[in-house]
């Protein structure tokens, strides 16, 4: 038996201790200030799981693993993932050496943090980043840098950049040609006779309801999707309610006609087509992978799944509207003339400019146009997953969330995801 074990500590042997205790008090008191809304009904007591094929949109107790994880699940689609090789030279990701103290107010809150945000909302991974510099990356939900993040509808712009790279090289003729001069299969659908053009504006006139409930157009569609493949589910939407070009309705199937497009341009996949025009050109530094349907079409409206540093990758190339800021001949990536005609209001006709196409967002070729005088964007996916972008600032800020409704504003995440952008921009100089 050892006595010294028993022994009353001196006093010098408090003085030591004091300091210990109170490091662990605070450690422990920011664990618990700082986690994560909702922990267990999004699945921490399982560790997070991932759901089926069946489960893993709708059923909130797997969001945060199926999020994560939605490249891998079987059967998704009745098909399975395309594969976006990464590059062997990534854009580098300097880092600051310190967060910045943005501040911001909602309601009769005020002075927030950027932890207050994180613990109002349901934000698996969150990044700032000033002219190609990470300010801030943080991580909720036990995720990490290593995980690869749903985009949900984000994957609509990347189809578009895609389209934008077609058009430069030749093989996309004229954004007015019908999508079935490029894709025979479409022939006699409604999406068939609609132009590239205005399936990139969400303007095909279709009748189409988008409401996530699992009985709406989309889920109609997504059936016949699964089963008979892309191409063939377009038949299932089949009233033009409008005149094509008029009107901005949002429809994610459009999206996937541009996916059978791009197939029937360029002979590829898209994400064969993508991985060294975009994938590998940005400087990714992981793999993607893109679920596709059975007959190996991307579900280009949708999962694509990335980790969270080559979501930033991209919005540092858009922000510098379609180049890397770090390579020395500034070669284009994106068309830039293309990104301009997608991503600025001004350039958009009026259907589709902020406060028309929707009572806030304006919509270019499947990029969300902020209102105001200064030029921002966004990719944006429904249960919370975004990208903004302000390109005079060089600022970019990306989230993954795994909200509680699709729609986030039927949540306070819309509502506050914005007020935290704004405050951002203002932090770095921005007026709105």
């Amino acid at each position: 038996m050892h006595d010294n074990l028993s022994v009353s500590p001196s006093p010098t042997a408090n003085r030591r201790r004091v300091p210990v205790l109170a490091a662990f008090l605070a450690f422990a008191f920011t664990q618990i200030a700082l986690a994560a809304p909702d922990e267990d009904k999004l699945g921490k007591p399982r560790s997070y799981p991932a759901g089926t094929a069946a489960t893993w949109f709708f059923d909130e107790s797997v969001r945060v693993g199926s999020f994560t994880s939605q490249g891998e699940i079987p059967g998704l689609f009745a098909g399975k993932s395309n594969v976006l090789a990464p590059s062997d030279k990534p854009m580098p990701l300097p880092r600051s050496e310190q967060e910045p103290a943005i501040r911001w107010n909602v309601d009769q809150a005020k002075d927030l943090t950027i932890d207050d945000y994180l613990s109002r909302q349901r934000v698996m991974g969150l990044m700032i980043i000033k002219d190609g510099v990470v300010q801030v990356e943080r991580y909720q939900y036990d995720r990490n840098a290593k995980h690869r993040f749903l985009s949900n509808s984000m994957a609509k712009s990347i189809t578009s950049i895609a389209v934008g790279i077609a058009l430069h090289e030749g093989k996309i003729k004229s954004l007015d040609d019908r999508a079935d001069l490029y894709a025979p299969k479409l022939k006699g659908t409604l999406y068939g006779e609609t132009t590239v053009r205005n399936l990139l504006r969400m303007a095909s006139g279709a009748k189409f309801t988008e409401v996530y409930d699992g009985k709406d157009d989309l889920a109609r569609y997504g059936l016949a999707a699964t089963r008979e493949g892309v191409e063939a589910a377009a038949k299932v939407i089949s009233e033009r309610e409008t005149p094509q070009g008029t009107k901005f309705s949002y429809a994610s199937a459009e999206t996937d006609m541009l996916g059978a497009v791009l197939h029937g341009a360029t002979g590829m996949t898209v994400s064969e087509y993508l991985t060294p025009r975009l994938w590998q050109a940005i400087g990714a530094e992981t793999s993607a992978l893109w679920r596709a349907d059975r007959y190996g079409l991307e579900r280009a409206s949708g999962s694509f799944n990335a980790t969270l540093r080559d979501y930033a990758r991209l919005g540092i190339v858009l922000a510098n509207d379609g180049a890397r800021p770090d390579d020395a001949e500034h070669k284009q990536i994106i068309p830039r003339e293309y990104l301009l005609d997608a991503t600025d209001w001004k350039r958009v006709a009026e259907p589709f400019r902020p406060r028309k196409a929707t009572p806030y967002y304006g919509y270019g070729y499947k990029f969300w146009l902020f209102p105001g005088e200064a030029r921002r964007f966004a990719l944006l996916g429904v249960y919370g997953q975004f990208i903004f972008i302000d390109p005079a600032l060089k600022l970019v800020m990306v989230q993954t969330s795994a909200n509680a409704t699709a729609k986030s504003v039927q949540t306070t995440l819309a509502k506050e995801a914005d007020l935290f952008w704004r405050a951002t921009v203002r932090h770095y100089g921005g007026r709105w």
